[in-house]
């Protein structure tokens, strides 16, 4: 599924989006502009884990019909006073064709790119889940010292697999 954290390209640089006033509306554009289908949820409080970098966008106000986030009102592309722990998120109905949804700018500008980042694309996966019909069910497994491994389950409850589920873009 196309689901991850917001995050744009701005003067060469990529960073975030802010949470507040963060919504569905804005949510439906970065799925479109995307190709991702219709917004789903518009998670805050940096679901898909934290980014890095400046925080490019606050306060949007997207209206829902917009073709791209950068038509949407916002405070102005600058680094605002926000912390990653209200780093904006998407999940969109539709299926990300590689492992980060990304789009360049419209007719060869210099404007702006958008992608979605699930919190385990930074330097490959972390965890994965195998075993089972699809990447989003099976055992779970880790990467560590360059081995992946299993999970013992003592203590192991929902909150734990709803981590795990959200780390995988899997809802």
């Amino acid at each position: 599924r196309c689901a991850g954290r917001v995050e744009v390209q701005h003067g060469g640089h990529w960073g975030t989006v802010c949470d507040d006033d963060w919504g569905l509306p804005d949510a439906a554009v970065v799925c479109r502009q995307l190709g991702c289908g219709a917004a789903l949820a518009a998670p805050p409080g940096a679901w898909f884990g934290e980014g890095s970098g400046p925080i490019w966008l606050n306060g949007l106000r997207c209206r829902g019909t917009e073709e791209r986030l950068a038509l949407c009102r916002h405070r102005g592309w600058r680094p605002h006073v926000c912390a990653h722990e209200e780093d904006a998120s998407a999940v969109c109905s539709g299926h990300a064709r590689a492992r980060c949804a990304q789009v360049p700018p419209t007719h060869g500008s210099q404007g702006p790119m958008l992608a979605l980042t699930p919190a385990s694309l930074p330097g490959g996966p972390t965890v994965r889940l195998v075993g089972a019909a699809g990447r989003c069910a099976g055992r779970l497994e880790i990467f560590h010292a360059g081995h992946w491994g299993t999970v013992c389950d003592d203590l192991w409850g929902l909150p734990d697999a709803e981590v795990v589920c959200r780390q995988l873009g899997c809802g």
